[in-house]
């Protein structure tokens, strides 16, 4: 059986740097920090006391207020974020059949926010057992892909993907196959991550995972550079819809990029450091080359995990060099955490919109707050430090890598008929 082809027709996000995609895409070419002081709990007391919120949010701006208060914040982004891609994509109960479209989507964590305030309410009480009732339809992390699906009327294939930080890059591919292998039409895909709270903070401030720079939360999230000292937590969500290419052309929808090929691959190492020499991520590349047909020479631009720790930068660089050898010299490299911060189990599908719109503008985005080289890094590389660079993109690749030793990594590229 022929694979089918799977092409990109509507976007969507809600993110540090903006509500829409347009918004998050000016935010990106313009190489402007999310980052600022925690505005949703005191947390005078922690380590950290900053990271990239979505700003302003007011949720029944968007939804209707007893549905807000029914549902966490991770999927109050994730339903906002599929308004967008759906309506951008064009597509209505009236115009698809329904039971051909379907809702893969991520979450690294789902309902932390929610799972915190039960327990504490709990906690602090008399002992007796007072829980919302909505307490674990609001926590597991499978109910944004539901509720998405309950809003449009889609009863296509339905699940959600977790692989920590790796969750909507395997939730991409997931879609990519069920389409291609021909068992759904369009499925909206993407991820959706809030865990700003004591909960989240803490956690990762007890791993020694996140910067501590205080005294200069804008520059705190540094890829590549020197002086690095852990990431920068971010929430946000990002929705794809992919569409197959028959479909999309007989609809008239607007193609933005196509879907080339996906790779996912474990590390088998450690369960939050990442291979040294970067062998996880070096194997995941070349499957998604395989997986595309491509060689590494047909890429243009790599958007990288890059999550701003000293060892993961340093893995993930090693592991660039040695699948794409001289080519590696030709690339452009950003990590784009550099401005919306590490969005977990969301920072996939955000950083495939920024490769989607790489492709579609001949824009690079940038990695800023680069101030220090790391002599550890090979310096001929571009790592497109602190200023977006035009160039002709025609093939993009985005890597995720998750605690649990995940990988995976997705290509896109200009769609020709």
């Amino acid at each position: 059986m022929a694979l089918k082809r799977v092409v990109v027709t509507g976007l969507g996000a809600l993110t540090p740097l903006g509500k829409t995609v347009e918004s998050y895409w000016q935010g990106l070419s313009d190489g402007v920090s999310g980052c600022d002081l925690i505005k949703q709990f005191d947390c005078s007391k922690f380590k950290t006391r900053f990271a990239c919120e979505v700003k302003d949010f007011e949720p029944t701006t968007y939804l209707d207020r007893k549905e807000a208060r029914k549902i966490d914040r991770f999927t109050q982004f994730a339903l906002i974020a599929s308004d967008e891609a759906v309506k951008d994509a064009g597509i209505s109960k009236d115009n698809v059949d329904t039971d051909r479209v379907g809702v893969i989507f991520a979450s690294g964590i789902g309902g932390l926010i929610t799972f915190q305030e039960e327990v504490t309410n709990f906690a602090l009480g008399d002992g007796t057992p007072r829980f919302n009732p909505f307490f674990i339809p609001k926590m597991i992390l499978d109910i944004a892909a539901g509720q998405i699906s309950m809003r449009h009327g889609f009863r296509g294939p339905n699940f959600a993907v977790v692989s920590a930080c790796a969750s909507s890059t395997n939730a991409i591919i997931d879609a990519f196959d069920n389409i291609r292998l021909g068992k759904a039409d369009i499925i909206l895909t993407g991820g959706s991550e809030a865990v700003i709270s004591a909960a989240g903070v803490g956690g990762f401030n007890a791993m020694k995972a996140l910067s501590e720079r205080n005294d200069d939360p804008k520059t705190a999230s540094r890829p590549f550079d020197k002086d690095r000292d852990g990431f920068v937590m971010g929430e946000g969500a990002g929705v794809i819809v992919l569409e197959e290419l028959g479909h999309a052309l007989a609809r008239g929808a607007k193609i933005y990029c196509e879907i080339a090929g996906g790779g996912a691959t474990a590390d088998a190492h450690h369960i939050t450091a990442p291979h040294p020499e970067g062998l996880g991520a070096k194997n995941v590349m070349q499957a998604a080359l395989k997986d595309a047909g491509m060689k590494p020479e047909d890429i243009d631009y790599i958007n990288v995990h890059g999550t701003s720790t000293p060892l993961g930068d340093i893995a993930e660089t090693k592991a660039i060099l040695s699948v794409f050898g001289d080519h590696a010299y030709n690339l452009n490299i950003s990590s784009t955490k550099s401005m919306t911060g590490h969005c977990l189990g969301a920072a996939g599908v955000l950083e495939a919109l920024a490769c989607i719109m790489a492709v579609c503008n001949d824009i690079v985005p940038p990695t800023i707050n680069h101030f220090t080289d790391d002599p550890e890094l090979d310096p001929r590389l571009n790592f497109t430090f602190n200023k977006a660079q035009q160039r002709t993109v025609n093939a993009a690749l985005s890597n995720t890598f998750g605690f649990g030793g995940h990988n995976a990594s997705v290509i896109v590229k200009k769609y020709k008929a």
